[in-house]
């Protein structure tokens, strides 16, 4: 018999996570005091002094909590951690009444943390410009998971990395998670590192490519972090062709599983383009462009355009981040079609993307062949193998539980969502949108759009959409399941 859930320890590390958010809050309240934005800087110093209150608060309780952990442990820290970070972290929207309703204030933030980019906002050019860097450093965060980058900085649980395996795999996208490095915290670091330099280098060629500073570093966010907040009503249309296609490189670059640029790093370049996912995620693309390029082709004025249009529009939706060059709700239904099985298809495992991750329809369209050739051959046995390598039956398994709780979370949202009385085609988008962490969706939470429209209730589901898609549905699960808190 286990013992009981530790729940000093799991205080002890949100106490961490909220000193860490505290500490990320400074920039944004420099930028205010730099742009002369009083009530701002004033809010996020407010936000900050209340968020670490209630951190030395859990940590002087937790001071003396033993490193004793099972998985559990890890999945509820990790869905705890996230909905506090996204509770807090609308403190400063809600304090300078930027965002005077805290509900929206919560899924505005909870949508950065989760890299969705769905928007309440009716009129983003209208805010500060220190909570408009907060809004987009949120992206940022999220991407990689501001638990990878604890474990990365601060050595949580000693000689043993048990605890520290099961927060990276409750935090990363995707079926399974494995090491790079023998040591777990090296991992979380190289990731980081990887993370930070991809980062850089997509600010400068923005810069290259004349875009403003500021600018720069919050589309930069937000494209690491496949997230897509803008800071302009038009998303990325005002912005130069040249922009516009660096954009696009490094929305399909961060929608990578990042393990293939450690290969990188390591001259294992066969490697890279032997991995089946790495391929079928550069099929999808070149695949989805043409056809989307080939149905629009009358819609602007040349190919070039056609070409820029629909590359930007399936990069952003494959890796989940949510720019716009245009409204591609006004496509033909054939190219909505496209964009909307993309939402579901979503980028690779171990990425910044959200979505079902094309890993995980490898694995489903494998196991289904199986099972068909199975019906036909009862006595033989096979075996799923990806890049040449047998799938355990456990990951076979998890994938097959993940798209029943998928589909199963779709249609409840979808209804719940459906009692607001916007079309089929706004709900059942809007869903998809938050739930994959796409952003926007189609009709009346389309590209132009937001989200504002939707009541309270819809938003809660909604938020608890975002955070389940991006957790992978299990830690946030977890936390409401009556077995977690039962005592053994």
């Amino acid at each position: 018999m286990r013992n009981a859930m530790n729940y000093k320890l799991i205080g002890k590390i949100l106490g961490f996570i909220l000193i860490i958010e505290a500490l990320f809050l400074i920039p944004a309240w420099g930028i205010s005091i730099g742009y002369h934005e009083h009530n701002a800087a004033f809010s996020i110093l407010k936000s900050q002094i209340i968020i670490l209150l209630v951190a030395a608060v859990l940590v002087f309780v937790t001071r003396n909590a033993k490193h004793n952990y099972y998985a559990k442990e890890g999945l509820v820290t990790t869905g705890a951690a996230w909905i506090l970070m996204s509770l807090m972290g609308a403190l400063p929207f809600y304090i300078s009444r930027e965002i005077p309703s805290y509900v929206d204030a919560v899924f505005e933030v909870a949508s950065g943390f989760t890299t969705t980019g769905s928007s309440i906002l009716t009129d983003v050019e209208a805010m500060s410009h220190g909570l408009l860097y907060w809004r987009s450093f949120t992206h940022w965060v999220g991407g990689m998971g501001v638990l990878v980058f604890l474990l990365a900085v601060v050595p949580l649980s000693g000689k043993n990395e048990g605890f520290t395996l099961h927060i990276l795999r409750a935090e990363s996208p995707g079926p399974s998670v494995g090491k790079l490095v023998p040591r777990m915290r090296q991992t979380a670091t190289i990731l980081y590192v990887i993370y930070i330099a991809l980062t850089v280098l997509n600010v400068i060629f923005l810069l290259i490519g004349g875009m403003p500073l500021f600018d720069s570093v919050c589309h930069a966010f937000g494209t690491a972090g496949t997230g897509g907040f803008g800071i302009k009503a038009d998303s990325f249309a005002s912005y130069s062709p040249y922009l516009q296609n660096v954009t696009t490189v490094f929305m399909l670059l961060f929608g990578v599983n990042f393990s293939c640029y450690y290969l990188l790093l390591l001259k294992r370049v066969k490697d890279v383009f032997r991995d089946e996912e790495l391929r079928t995620y550069i099929a999808i693309v070149v695949i989805s462009t043409l056809l989307i390029a080939w149905n629009i082709s009358g819609l602007y004025s040349t190919f070039g355009e056609t070409l820029r249009h629909s590359a930007f529009q399936v990069a952003t939706i494959i890796s989940t981040t949510g720019f716009a060059t245009t409204d591609f709700d006004q496509w033909p239904a054939f190219s909505k079609a496209i964009l909307l099985l993309l939402m579901c298809c979503g980028a690779s495992a171990g990425s910044t993307g959200g979505g079902m991750k094309v890993a995980r329809l490898i694995l489903l369209f494998k196991s289904g062949r199986r099972n068909f050739h199975q019906n036909m051959h009862p006595s033989e046995i096979r075996k799923v193998r990806v890049n040449g390598a047998s799938v355990d039956e456990k990951v076979m398994s998890s994938v097959n539980g993940y798209l029943v709780a998928y589909v199963f979370i779709i249609v409840v949202s979808f209804f719940l969502v459906s009692l607001d009385g916007f079309s089929v085609e706004t709900n059942i988008s809007a869903v998809l949108a938050t739930f994959n962490n796409i952003g926007p969706g189609f009709a009346a939470v389309g590209p132009t759009c937001n989200f504002s429209a939707y009541s309270n209730l819809s938003k809660i589901v909604m938020i608890f959409d975002m955070l389940a898609g991006r957790l992978e549905i299990l830690p946030i699960m977890v936390l409401f399941s009556r077995s977690t808190w039962k005592k053994n």
